[in-house]
């Protein structure tokens, strides 16, 4: 992270008040990036290492965490892939790791974007910003909820809110997304590219895998054989579609 911040505080964000968690075991990059931050209106956290953070994610709550990915001990990857057991909370890496296989190992485990260092000062708040306008905002409680039914599945389409059976499906911020997006075109194949722009990505090869990835992930939480999808179906030469019982 360059030490350039009043050049980079250009930018209001849109979400602000929002508690953020930031996670880096360089005390000067952490502290940097939580005074910037703080800055641009957030609430801000910090904490040295996974166990740090454990213990102030079991008691507070957090509206996106931005986790370094090479740390001594716990490092952001498995941290990323233990907090998707329990948690939604959207997970933004940092990683000094920019190849594409690596990247993909962060998505894979639950991440909802990267970032990779060294990175401007303004990337990391559009990034942030554009991860918590993905995020859905709750009806109003008078809201009457429409519910998709995909098999032993229900998903509450205002909600944003997966539940199989009784028991609920802890959904990402991106996977909330898709769902959102598939939504809106039941029956109707949506392309990678699509996919790619309206979960606010750059375009390119990379990121047309990267929603490769993340489609495989969220089939394993809605289908009984994920390699043969019922639900989320590939269409040929034309993308992915939604089809609900």
């Amino acid at each position: 992270m360059t030490e350039r911040l009043s050049d980079a505080a250009l930018l209001t964000p849109e979400d602000v008040d929002a508690h953020l968690l930031v996670v880096d075991d360089d005390e000067r990059i952490r502290t940097l990036i939580q005074k910037f931050l703080m800055r641009h209106g957030f609430i801000v956290s910090a904490a040295r290492d996974a166990a740090h953070a454990r213990r102030l994610l079991a008691g507070l709550d957090f509206d996106l965490i931005v986790l370094d990915v090479m740390m001594p001990g716990e490092d952001g990857v498995s941290l990323t892939r233990s907090l998707r057991e329990d948690l939604s909370v959207p997970i933004l890496l940092l990683t000094a790791k920019g190849g594409t296989d690596d990247r993909i190992a962060g998505l894979e485990a639950g991440a909802d974007d990267y970032l990779a260092k060294p990175f401007e000062p303004k990337e990391l708040l559009l990034r942030i910003n554009a991860i918590l306008r993905r995020v859905p905002t709750p009806p109003p409680e008078d809201t009457q909820p429409k519910v998709l039914s995909l098999g032993p599945i229900r998903y509450d389409m205002e909600r944003g809110e997966m539940w199989r059976d009784d028991s609920p499906v802890r959904l990402t911020g991106t996977e909330v997304q898709l769902m959102r997006i598939f939504s809106t075109c039941l029956g109707e194949p949506v392309s990678r590219a699509r996919l790619v722009e309206d979960l606010g990505r750059d375009g390119g090869q990379a990121q047309e895998r990267a929603v490769d990835v993340q489609i495989t992930r969220l089939r394993r939480k809605i289908e009984d054989d994920p390699r043969q999808p019922r639900y989320l179906q590939t269409v040929r030469g034309a993308g992915y579609m939604l089809a609900p019982d």
